[in-house]
């Protein structure tokens, strides 16, 4: 059943990678490569099944890249950019994991002026006194960001809190598609996460820091950018 499943992913992904000519045609963005509209698919087919097995198979064989997804291009104002969190540093400090994802999604925020912001994270270091998403919040203030453009979802402690409590927000706020900013090791989970929290009610994509948001490398990105 199981390979099943992920053979009839694979084959609606595939039609999105091959006959160049139908998708210089049909693509949302002409500037979007293979991987993009590879994602852009499974997103909006397979994994809009609301059946955990189906939506695991089906972000286990996605690309993870550092591309902005086809939903930021097809809707921005309808696009959520939700950037996951991490334990603060004792000092309140954000921490050097989460500078390669606020980097990114800073770099998707000023690419997509319509797109709005979601910050997640609870206080899971209770030394700061203060939430993962508030830090992460005044950070991307401090960059640029308007803040009346960044909503923070300030209780959970877990990646499955993170897409608990920010999916009634989402569905608050009309959302037509999700964008999770997190680190290459932590996306397929959380997008996992998020795919099952909506039910299958919109699109969520992925993307991980890198040179094509220009936030720099997955490792460390624009270090001079600083933290809070």
């Amino acid at each position: 059943m199981l390979a099943t499943v992920k053979y009839g992913i694979a084959a609606l992904a595939v039609t999105a990678t091959v006959g160049g000519a139908v998708q210089a045609t049909t693509a949302p963005d002409a500037r979007a490569d293979g991987a993009q509209l590879y994602n852009g698919l499974l997103s909006t087919t397979g994994c809009m099944i609301p059946n955990y097995q189906v939506i695991k198979t089906c972000s286990d064989i996605g690309i993870l890249t550092p591309r902005p997804p086809v939903i930021l291009n097809v809707n921005p104002a309808g696009a959520r950019i939700v950037v996951l969190g991490a334990r603060l540093n004792n000092n309140g400090m954000v921490p050097r994991v989460l500078i390669p994802r606020l980097q990114a999604a800073l770099s998707l925020s000023r690419g997509f002026p319509a797109a709005s912001i979601i910050t997640t994270g609870g206080v899971t270091n209770p030394r700061p006194g203060r939430s993962e998403a508030r830090a992460m919040k005044d950070w991307l203030v401090r960059h640029g960001v308007a803040a009346g453009r960044i909503a923070t979802e300030n209780r959970s402690r877990s990646t499955a809190e993170n897409a608990k409590f920010v999916a009634p927000m989402l569905f608050r706020g009309r959302a037509t598609g999700v964008v999770v900013v997190t680190s290459a090791n932590h996306l397929r989970r959380a997008m996992i996460n998020f795919r099952s929290a909506v039910h299958g009610a919109m699109p969520v994509e992925g993307v991980i820091p890198g040179w094509g948001n220009g936030s720099g490398s997955s490792s460390g990105g624009l270090g001079s950018m600083g933290s809070s």
